[in-house]
Parts: C-alpha cells; sequence; structure tokens
C-alpha cells in the first residue's frame, strides 16, 4: 500500500467516524464519547499525514506512535458507543473492523523500521 493511499484509507476512515457520530440519537453519553471519537478518530488521520513529513527516522517513529495511541483511543470509545447504541452495533463493528486493520499496520510499520535501525 502506497502512502497516498493510506492517507485516503486514514481520511475516509475519519469520515466514517464522523457519520456515525452524526447517525447517534443526542444524549449525554452520546455527546460526551462522540465529541471524543471525532477528536481521536481524525487525529489519527492529521498524525499519519505528519508521521508522512517527518524529518528523520526517530521522528517518523515518534509521530507513528502518536496514530498508533489515537487509533486505539478511537477503538475505545468505538466500543463505550457501540455498548449504549446497541442498534447500530453494525456499523460500529465495521469501523473496528477498519481501525484494527490500520492499527496492525501502523504496529507493523513502527515494529519493521525499528528493526531495521538494530541491524
Amino acid at each position: 500500500m502506497t502512502k497516498e493511499e493510506l492517507i485516503s484509507r486514514f481520511r475516509d476512515f475519519a469520515i466514517a467516524n464522523a457519520e456515525l457520530i452524526a447517525s447517534l440519537p443526542f444524549n449525554i453519553i452520546n455527546k460526551n464519547y462522540s465529541n471524543q471519537l471525532i477528536r481521536c478518530s481524525s487525529s489519527s488521520s492529521a498524525n499519519y499525514r505528519a508521521a508522512c513529513r517527518a524529518k528523520s527516522t526517530a521522528d517518523f517513529i515518534n509521530k507513528l506512535k502518536i496514530v498508533e495511541e489515537e487509533l486505539d483511543e478511537t477503538l475505545h470509545f468505538l466500543d463505550l458507543l457501540k455498548h449504549f447504541n446497541n442498534d447500530l452495533s453494525r456499523e460500529i463493528a465495521e469501523l473496528e473492523k477498519e481501525g484494527n486493520e490500520l492499527l496492525s499496520i501502523i504496529v507493523s510499520a513502527i515494529n519493521t523500521i525499528r528493526n531495521k535501525i538494530k541491524t
């Protein structure tokens, strides 16, 4: 997968999370979890773009670690929203699947780069 394809995938993931949020019924739980979800899902996208402009290998790894943390946080809030919105569990599960795939890609990239540094 190219850098551009992954940038697009992160963008689509952030948009899909925003669309999910727009479809949620308004209540205090959804409001608070949605605020967190919109931040972390869009932050993972923005930080991946920043990683692509890293100035060094160490900077690249550091930025990818931020992407990893933001994706993990996204998955956490998707899980919480799924608990309180059972009628949307299928849609949320699809987002969780994509989030986990993106997370696997990022963790793999971090490990690959770290292994190259060691050799």
